[in-house]
């Protein structure tokens, strides 16, 4: 068995930490084969800011499909509430960089019964919270996407498209700023072109970054 994987995620300002914590979450979530939503783990990610966290720990489990965050801080008291629309416990600072209107934990609830997953809500050992986003491994395709099946069919690209594309290949999340540095472009070919890569389904937005899909990744494979 290999030793777990560590990703540290430096000291921020909230906006930029909730973003790094939840981009960096879902690109390996991916990498690992998962397929819970950016949008799902991105308010688990801010509800654990209002809820004053501390030492916060993310394990990916499961291939991907599950994602446990866990923390010593107050915890959350009224577990069913905080599920339910319209009830919030945000701090009228907190709300400066959340929503704090109490849709966060049931939107995620509403995504998750798409794809027949589950959140719970549970009381760490000693302080704190535990919550866990999942989806049935029954329902996906668990193993890691290098792994997936191929044979897709190979949208036509050109040569600056493919170059983006092999990219995001080695990298899986990258900013505009990160493709227009390393290929010299200018900023509106960038945008032009990762407009089109997402039109055909081979990266998607995640917050500011762009992550390469489970497609993207069988199209690169394929390709290169």
């Amino acid at each position: 068995m290999s030793a777990p994987r560590i990703t540290e995620i430096p000291p921020n300002t909230t906006a930029e930490f909730i973003e790094a914590l939840a981009s960096t979450t879902y690109t390996q979530a991916q990498q690992a084969g998962g397929s819970i939503p950016y949008t799902a783990i991105r308010e688990v990610s801010e509800n654990f800011i209002h809820a004053q966290f501390r030492e916060i720990i993310v394990s990916i489990l499961d291939h991907g499909n599950t994602i446990r965050f866990s923390d010593q801080g107050p915890g959350i008291p009224h577990k069913e509430k905080a599920q339910m629309p319209g009830f919030s416990s945000a701090t009228e600072p907190m709300k400066r960089y959340i929503r704090g209107v109490g849709s966060g934990l049931p939107l995620v609830k509403e995504y998750l019964s798409f794809k027949h997953g589950r959140i719970t809500i549970e009381d760490n050992l000693k302080s704190g919270a535990v919550v866990t986003i999942s989806v049935s491994p029954e329902e996906e395709d668990r193993r890691p996407i290098s792994q997936k099946k191929r044979g897709v069919i190979i949208p036509a690209l050109t040569d600056r498209e493919k170059d983006v594309l092999f990219l995001f290949m080695q990298e899986h999340t990258l900013r505009l700023t990160d493709i227009k540095d390393e290929l010299g472009l200018s900023p509106s070919t960038v945008h032009r072109i990762l407009g089109k890569l997402e039109e055909q389904g081979i990266i998607e937005s995640a917050g500011k970054m762009r992550v390469l899909t489970d497609f993207g990744s069988q199209v690169a494979n394929q390709l290169f």
